[in-house]
């Protein structure tokens, strides 16, 4: 029999229905390729295993015979491999179990493989936005929250601003279509921020809201 986590959710990605106006704008997932090279550093633990392996083959030619030095690094080269699958995998699993929700109202993050949590951020509670981009198109949202708003750095892990310890930023990360994610994000987020701050009867513009910045 199929089993689905998450098939309890009245819609995809979401604890509960959207309430009376709110409208999904955009729904996607970190892309589990630049999940794993990004997050979880796959291309430098590939390299930190091939270079013990030649260093393995280089000392062990020095001292008997080239054949015998490559194969001492088979080994190696076999455990290295082990570890980088392993690390596929839980990238993996991560992108499927993740949904990232844009509205009119708020973002959503449905994160979590082992234990999954919703994070319900309203854009009144963001301060900015920074974009950081890569060659491929894909790259991450990092959120700056204002006020008190605290979050837990390590049940974030890894849709958070790598580092940002002290004031957990939480992150959108390693979306494909990363550029035209991030400025539907700043303009969803003025549009609303536009509408909380004008009164019936207000002519004033509002404040200008999230700035993008490309990194």
């Amino acid at each position: 029999m199929s089993h689905d986590d998450f098939q309890i959710e009245p819609i995809r990605g979401l604890p509960e229905v959207p309430p009376e106006g709110e409208k999904i704008l955009w729904q996607g997932a970190p892309s589990w390729r630049a999940l794993a090279r990004d997050a979880f550093k796959l291309y430098w633990v590939a390299g930190y295993f091939v270079v013990m392996a030649v260093w393995r083959a280089v000392d062990v030619a020095a001292a008997r015979t080239v054949a015998e030095g490559a194969q001492s690094a088979i080994p190696m080269l076999v455990l290295g491999a082990i570890a980088c699958g392993i690390i596929a995998l839980i990238a993996y699993v991560q992108a499927k179990t993740t949904v990232y929700t844009i509205t009119n109202r708020r973002v959503a993050m449905r994160i979590g493989a082992a234990l999954t949590v919703t994070l319900n951020l309203p854009y009144k509670w963001i301060g900015s936005v920074d974009l950081t981009k890569r060659r491929d198109g894909t790259g991450s949202i990092a959120m700056q929250l204002m006020g008190s708003t605290r979050l837990s750095y390590l049940v974030c892990w890894p849709h958070v601003r790598p580092w940002r310890m002290s004031k957990t930023e939480p992150t959108l990360r390693c979306i494909p279509d990363a550029e035209k994610i991030a400025h539907l994000l700043a303009e969803s987020a003025q549009a609303r921020l536009t509408e909380i701050a004008l009164k019936p009867g207000e002519v004033e513009a509002a404040a200008p809201a999230h700035p993008v910045a490309a990194g």
